[in-house]
């Protein structure tokens, strides 16, 4: 048994090695991957100002404002996640600089504890133990090669030392970031509830057709026996209306009707505004489509693990064809992109757009919940899932 001990305990500490340097690395890759998120929706909100200050119509305008301030809002979220992430990898990094040094600093400590043991020896024990003199010679000696060498690994010390101060100040740094980025974040968040109540009182005053659209909305919703139905539902009336707004105005009688020629339709794209779809919300992918859940339901769509309170947005260009609570859903957004293309996106704690808005890719939806929520997102041609990684830039 004491054998097998020794080896134990090095297997313990080998695992602990790599249980450390596994977490490191996933945070080292979490820093990575949140710098490049929040470096793309800055890029992002920028060209959406660029296009909002461009725009004449108001309600465009409008929406290419909210969507530059909602990825304002997703770059403070990736700011906060590198931010969390330094800290992480500040604090692990500390630990090991404590260990290093407690490491060091056990010899120096055992032998200077060993000469204060010696210096408390009174002179007259020389005199009744001779054996002592010759002790404290082979002491002097000892101490005549250990000063070397104590100076060696006192100056590794002082090295280590100032590696921890410096460490003390990296963290106390990247605490400051992670301030800093929750009070933009917050900022950001009043200046699109500010932005989104002042559209709000101008679209109640045109809410007429707004309002006859959300009530057939609901008998939709109500009618329909599951939320594939719903998207059915939704898919049958877009592309009814599609075809409706497809058709040619009047035009003049020709003077020989006989003779005249109908003109086919154009056809319009396959999948329009999807070449630069996105996920709706900054996170983790957790569960992707195809994939069987612990209830043993097949992923049609892709779940993503995000910050509490996170901003959600639309995917791609659309029109609202519904929003609001959905049975064990939550509050849902179903965005109808044309030709039978729709994006559904459940699991969100609150919507901020209603049945009909006309939305640009970026555009803000909703907010996630409050703890640990999932976000799922779902693109559909029809009544069929598409895999979403095929339209993802």
């Amino acid at each position: 048994m004491k054998s097998t001990t020794p080896l134990l305990f090095l297997a313990a500490l080998a695992m602990g090695g790599w249980a450390v340097a596994q977490s490191v690395a996933e945070d080292q890759a979490a820093l990575v991957k949140a710098k490049a998120m929040s470096r793309e929706a800055v890029a992002r909100a920028s060209a959406l100002e660029a296009q909002a200050a461009s725009q004449t119509d108001a309600a465009q305008a409008y929406q290419s404002r909210s969507a530059a301030i909602a990825a304002r809002i997703q770059s403070a979220e990736a700011d906060i996640e590198a931010a969390e992430a330094r800290v992480r990898l500040i604090e692990q990094m500390q630990a090991k600089q404590r260990q290093v040094l407690a490491e060091k600093q056990e010899p120096a400590v055992r032998l200077i504890a060993a000469l204060q043991m010696m210096a408390r020896r009174p002179p007259s024990i020389a005199l009744v133990q001779p054996t002592s003199t010759r002790d404290i010679v082979h002491v002097r000696a000892a101490l005549d090669s250990m000063v070397p060498i104590l100076r060696q690994r006192t100056a590794g010390l002082r090295s280590d030392l100032a590696h921890a101060r410096q460490l003390r100040a990296d963290a106390s740094k990247a605490v400051e970031a992670l301030g800093a980025g929750r009070n933009r974040l917050a900022a950001q968040r009043a200046s699109l509830d500010t932005l989104a109540e002042q559209h709000r009182a101008q679209a109640r005053r045109i809410a007429g057709s707004a309002m006859a659209e959300q009530d057939r909305a609901i008998a939709m919703s109500e009618k329909a026996r599951d939320l594939s139905a719903l998207i059915e539902n939704v898919a049958a009336q877009a592309g009814t209306r599609a075809e409706l707004e497809a058709l040619p105005g009047p035009v003049l009688r020709p003077a020989q009707p006989g003779l005249a020629r109908a003109e086919p339709l154009a056809a319009g794209p396959v999948a329009p505004g999807l070449q630069s779809y996105r996920l709706p919300v900054i996170g983790q992918v957790v569960a992707g489509l195809g994939e069987v859940t612990e209830g043993g339901r097949r992923e049609s769509g892709m779940t993503i693990a995000t910050r509490p309170m996170a901003q959600i947005v639309a995917p791609a260009p659309g029109r609202v064809a519904f929003a609001g609570a959905y049975r064990s859903f939550g509050r849902i957004v179903i965005i109808d992109h044309g030709r039978g293309w729709t994006t559904l996106i459940t699991n969100m704690a609150a919507t901020n757009v209603a049945v009909g808005d006309e939305l640009v890719a970026g555009s803000p939806v909703g907010r996630a919940g409050p703890e640990r929520p999932r976000i799922t997102v779902e693109l559909r041609n029809g009544p069929a899932p598409v895999d979403i990684s095929r339209y993802l830039g």
